[in-house]
């Protein structure tokens, strides 16, 4: 008697699930409290993993890499297309203080007295177009964990039997907070800055589904986002 072959079909991965298992942290690096990944190490880790991935830097009417408001400063944008999708990204061009650059100098006044910012140059907006880049690519998974401020990438959701649910209280509580003193600060502070359009209110829900923030750390991503 003839028996049936049984097969196990192999569920294939989706780009994201991909990428976003990818461990980049010894690629990435340390400036003022905040982490990086080098354009050149993520887009190789993409290349390795999608082949076809490409992406093209947006210019304006006059072939400029950038746009540019006298008020607002530069901004960067660039999209990256991988397996037919494809992403947007943009990213204004900041000092190291990450206060908007303009063509010329200029000076703002904050609570601890007047700072300054420089005009920007060529290699502002080249290192703006690359940063723009690492970032379109943790859109599709490439090292997002870093914008999230964890240390490592999640490659898998455990199984687990569903628990009673829980009160919001109980929820707040089993949350960590999160202060400006807090080591996790910095990367979350950077969060705030590159995605300020997304106004207050999105910023603190975003932050907040894995912290409890703390008073001082909501008004403190007000004045990051003014």
């Amino acid at each position: 008697m003839a028996t049936k072959s049984t097969t196990t079909k192999k569920v294939e991965q989706t780009t994201f699930e991909k990428l976003s298992a990818i461990n980049v942290n010894k690629f990435v690096e340390k400036k003022n409290n905040l982490t990086y990944l080098s354009w050149a190490f993520a887009w190789s880790e993409t290349k390795k993993v999608c082949p076809d991935a490409t992406y093209t830097i947006v210019k304006d009417e006059q072939g400029n890499p950038y746009v540019y408001d006298e008020m607002l400063g530069f901004m960067c944008e660039t999209n990256v297309t991988i397996e037919g999708e494809t992403l947007s990204m943009w990213l204004p061009v900041m000092d190291s203080k990450n206060q908007a650059m303009r063509k010329v100098p200029y000076s703002y006044t904050t609570r601890y007295g007047e700072k300054q910012v420089a005009g920007a140059t060529s290699f502002d907006i080249n290192k703006t177009l690359m940063r723009c880049l690492v970032k379109n690519l943790a859109m599709f998974g490439m090292g997002i964990y870093i914008y999230a401020g964890e240390d490592m990438p999640v490659t898998s959701i455990p199984t687990t039997p569903s628990a009673p649910s829980k009160t919001k209280e109980t929820e707040t509580e089993s949350k960590p907070k999160l202060d400006i003193t807090n080591e996790k600060w910095s990367a979350m502070a950077n969060f705030c800055v590159e995605n300020k359009a997304l106004g207050f209110k999105k910023l603190c829900d975003k932050v907040g589904a894995k912290y409890t923030l703390t008073a001082a750390a909501k008004n403190e991503i007000k004045n990051l986002i003014k």
